[in-house]
């Protein structure tokens, strides 16, 4: 039976991809700049709450996590792949790619910074070039927060991280209409209007 703490026993051939992809992923490498070919799609999948599966068992080991998360890359075709010089497989991604699970609020009101840290250790300052995004979840009206973390690749808000971001919102006008909005990096990051903050379901 396989382990939760490993790989399982019949991933030889992950096993090989797990090889180039520690010779790819030292820092974050390039992907956005690799073209290999499609190798076909590969039982991998990252579930909502993070956690990475590799034919149905659980990925345990998280620096292995961290070193795929290096090749990750999600092209304009919406789908998600890992990404090697010398290949390109398609993995599926249950909701975000990654889960931002800690978030430090540094300055005030326009000089404010919110610093998130992922479920693989990336270090992302939500700003322009880093936006935060807010949607409304389909099944039960909750709130969903993204944050771009690189190229398409996003990051959902743990529901605690969620709920420290929302203690620091405020009511600010955009383009006329009053928003609940955060802040960070100098910009503004509508969540809703203002006048359904009381009946919306976090």
């Amino acid at each position: 039976m396989a382990e939760t703490t490993g790989i399982p026993a019949d991933a030889a051939g992950l096993e090989a991809l797990i090889s180039r992809a520690a010779v790819a992923g030292k820092g974050l490498p390039p992907v956005d700049k690799w073209n290999p070919d499609f190798c076909g799609d590969i039982d991998m999948e990252i579930k909502a709450d993070g956690t990475w599966f590799y034919m149905g068992t659980p990925i345990g080991r998280l620096p292995l996590v961290r070193l795929f998360s290096t090749v990750l890359r999600k092209d304009e075709d919406g789908n998600t792949y890992l990404v090697t010089p010398v290949e390109k497989v398609g993995i599926r991604v249950e909701d975000a790619h990654f889960l931002a699970v800690e978030l430090n609020v540094s300055g005030s009101g326009e000089a404010q910074l919110m610093t998130f840290r992922t479920n693989v250790g990336d270090i992302v300052e939500a700003g322009p070039d880093k936006p935060l995004r807010f949607v409304v979840d389909k099944n039960n009206g909750g709130l969903k927060p993204y944050l771009l973390v690189r190229g398409r690749l996003e990051a959902l808000l743990a529901r605690p991280v969620m709920y420290e971001l929302v203690n620091h919102g405020e009511e600010i006008e955009i383009n006329g209409k009053a928003m609940f909005a955060v802040r960070s990096k100098g910009a503004v990051f509508p969540i809703m209007p203002a006048s359904e903050l009381e009946k919306q379901s976090l």
